[in-house]
C-alpha cells in the first residue's frame, strides 16, 4: 500500500512558483480585507477566524509542498492545484451548512420575539383599556359628586 502511494506520488507534480504566489497573495489578501471588515465592524470577530484560519491554511499548503502533494496523493487527485479546489468546495460546503443551521436559530428566535411583541402589546392594549374605563368611572363620579354639592349647599342654608 505504501509502495502503491509512493508511486503514485511521483506522478503528481507539486504547484509550480507562480501558482504558490497567486496563493500566497490571495491568503495574505484575505488577510487584510478581513482585518479591514473588522475595523470597519462590517465582519464580527466571530466570523473572522473562519477566514484567518482558511487562510493560514492555503498559505502553508502553498509554502509546504509536500504537505499538499500528501494530501493530493491521499485524495486520489491528479494534480495539487486540483486538489486546492477540491478543499475550497468543501471548506464553502461546510460553510453554508454552518450559516444554514445559524440562520434557522434566527428564524426560530425572530418568530419567537414576533409572539412575544404581540402579547406585549395586547397586554398594553388591555390596560390602557382598563385604565381609560377607571379614568372615565372616576370622572363620573366626580361630575355626580358636583351636581350634588349645590343641593346640598342649598339644604345647609335652608336649615
Amino acid at each position: 500500500m505504501i509502495a502503491e502511494l509512493q508511486h503514485v506520488a511521483a506522478d503528481v507534480t507539486p504547484l509550480l512558483d507562480r501558482q504558490r504566489y497567486v496563493a500566497l497573495a490571495v491568503a495574505t489578501a484575505v488577510v487584510v480585507v478581513v482585518f479591514e471588515l473588522v475595523r470597519r465592524r462590517k465582519l464580527r470577530e466571530e466570523y473572522s477566524w473562519v477566514w484567518v484560519a482558511t487562510a493560514v491554511v492555503v498559505a502553508a499548503l502553498a509554502l509546504e509542498g509536500t504537505l499538499l502533494t500528501s494530501i493530493s496523493v491521499w485524495v486520489g487527485s491528479s494534480s495539487p492545484v486540483w486538489t486546492l479546489f477540491f478543499g475550497a468546495m468543501v471548506f464553502l460546503l461546510a460553510l453554508a451548512l454552518q450559516f444554514s443551521v445559524r440562520l434557522t436559530r434566527l428564524t426560530h428566535r425572530h418568530r419567537t420575539l414576533g409572539q412575544r411583541l404581540a402579547l406585549l402589546e395586547a397586554e398594553l392594549t388591555r390596560l390602557r383599556a382598563a385604565a381609560e374605563s377607571t379614568a372615565s368611572a372616576e370622572r363620573h363620579g366626580e361630575r355626580r359628586a358636583a351636581e350634588r354639592a349645590p343641593a346640598a349647599r342649598q339644604r345647609d342654608v335652608v336649615a
